[in-house]
């Protein structure tokens, strides 16, 4: 076990600190260029779409489902025990990295997610689809998508599971004594009856759940942010004096921020992993690109609301210089100096939600990827008893083996999903031109296999009725 984590260590070092960062910057500076900067200038559509139903089959997932779908995987682990880990380990500063790979990252993740859309697969009443179908149908490599479905399913479904399961357990464990092994064993029955119930109750439970424990969690941070207003600049001076300044480079840990802050921003919002375009995939949308603008909105909210949420509640309370190496312990201490001891119950409660609800996010991304190399119920229900089974094991294991295998094949995923959205990108591009033409004539845009020129193996969109119509003729 110790060699193995030496590797870990070794490996995600040389991932992050090298290879990762060049490509989540470099190319998410390349698609917010390419798409004219299409993260800040269609933010009012983007809130407008999130308003739009079900198109078509009523049975279909709607936009808003998919949306909390995704949003149930990222608000997670990540926007409370990882922007505490980030904090403490690369200081202050690991926020504005946090911030900067979500207003980049956004243009990564409305790419990967208007292909995802593009290239999905009509499934019963819903649709699936993913970084490995359009790696397999629009690049011909179903090698390539079969080794990221293995990786996803790897990553998703079991290792980012063993870390909520982690938090879960610890948040606890710390608010209420309860033995660990209890927790364990409750939190893998409960996880079991909803992942083999299908994707429409993961849809249905992650549509109540999202909102109800974001909005709870946003309205204490606000609250402490207002309490605490006239501290708030010298909380934004200390956040951008770490991430600049003269003495963080002098001291080294100038590369540890960068590294912590992006490594754990993109933990929690996930942009240009190729995770959440396994849920974009599923809306019911009449144009492509309404759930790229969706998930781009999702970063956001990630990033920017949640995950600064907590940045702003450990600053504040002065305890980012704390030893604790728990992030969630120290989330939990945070909050308890400035509510008083019925704040750590409640974000006990919280975490629960937060966490939970990524356990079953999760459990979708992996169950779409295993349905991609090979639809076998047999198969899908022996991966369903894996997955209950580390979410047993990371409710005991040790935090830190936890997080190194996680960061590893996180890593490994998204390197593999860049590579494909860089080669697909002129896909993507026409999908958003097309989008803004139709948007410019006052249309509700609408898509079809013929809108681009030369768009092949597409199973879910139709040709144009006019093409139709000259074919017929």
């Amino acid at each position: 076990m110790k060699l193995f984590e030496s590797f870990m260590n070794g490996a995600n070092t040389i991932l992050w600190s090298y290879v990762l960062i060049v490509m989540l910057v470099g190319l998410g500076l390349y698609f917010t260029f390419r798409t004219k900067f299409v993260q800040f200038r269609m933010v009012g559509e983007m809130f407008r779409l999130m308003g739009e139903g079900s198109k078509g089959d009523k049975k279909g997932i709607s936009s808003f489902q998919a949306f909390c779908i995704s949003t149930a995987s990222r608000v997670g682990t990540g926007n409370l025990a990882g922007v505490a880990i980030a904090i403490t380990t690369g200081g202050p500063g690991a926020v504005f990295w946090m911030w900067l790979i979500a207003l980049i990252g956004s243009a990564s993740a409305f790419m990967e997610s208007t292909l995802a859309q593009i290239y999905k697969v009509k499934d019963g009443d819903t649709y699936r689809g993913g970084p490995a179908y359009y790696m397999e149908k629009a690049l011909n490599a179903r090698w390539m998508g079969i080794t990221f479905a293995v990786l996803i399913s790897i990553t998703f479904g079991l290792a980012f599971n063993s870390v909520q399961a982690n938090t879960i357990t610890s948040s606890l464990n710390n608010s209420f004594g309860i033995d660990k092994t209890v927790i364990a064993v409750v939190l893998s029955i409960v996880t079991a009856v909803i992942i083999f119930g299908g994707v429409k109750t993961v849809a249905k439970v992650s549509e109540w759940m999202v909102p109800v424990m974001a909005g709870a969690y946003i309205l204490i941070a606000l609250y402490i942010v207002v309490t605490n207003i006239t501290e708030l600049p010298a909380v934004f001076a200390l956040i951008f004096k770490s991430a600049f300044g003269l003495e963080q480079v002098a001291g080294g840990t100038l590369g540890a921020a960068m590294m912590n802050g992006i490594k754990r921003g993109l933990f929690s919002n996930e942009a240009g992993m190729g995770s959440a375009p396994n849920a974009a995939a599923t809306a019911e949308v009449s144009h492509p690109v309404k759930q790229g603008l969706i998930q781009a909105l999702g970063v956001f909210f990630d990033t920017l609301v949640v995950c600064s949420s907590t940045a702003f509640i450990i600053l504040l309370s002065g305890l980012y210089t704390s030893d604790e190496s728990n992030g969630i312990v120290l989330t939990q201490n945070a909050l308890e100096g400035s509510l008083g001891s019925w704040a750590g119950i409640f974000l006990a409660f919280i975490v629960f939600l937060f966490a939970f609800s990524s356990i079953v996010g999760n459990y979708y991304y992996a169950q779409s990827n295993i349905e991609f190399i090979k639809k076998n119920k047999l198969a899908l229900n022996g991966f369903r008893l894996l997955v209950v089974a580390m979410v047993a094991f990371g409710s005991l294991a040790e935090l830190t083996f936890v997080w190194s295998l996680a960061d590893l094949f996180m890593a490994l995923m998204a390197i593999i999903n860049l590579i494909a959205v860089a080669l697909l990108g002129k896909i993507a591009y026409a999908a958003l031109a097309d989008y803004k033409k139709q948007r410019a004539k006052g249309q509700d845009p609408v898509f079809y296999t013929s809108n681009i020129e030369g768009l092949k193996n597409v199973e879910a969109w139709e040709e144009a009725p006019e093409k139709k119509m000259k074919k017929i003729g």
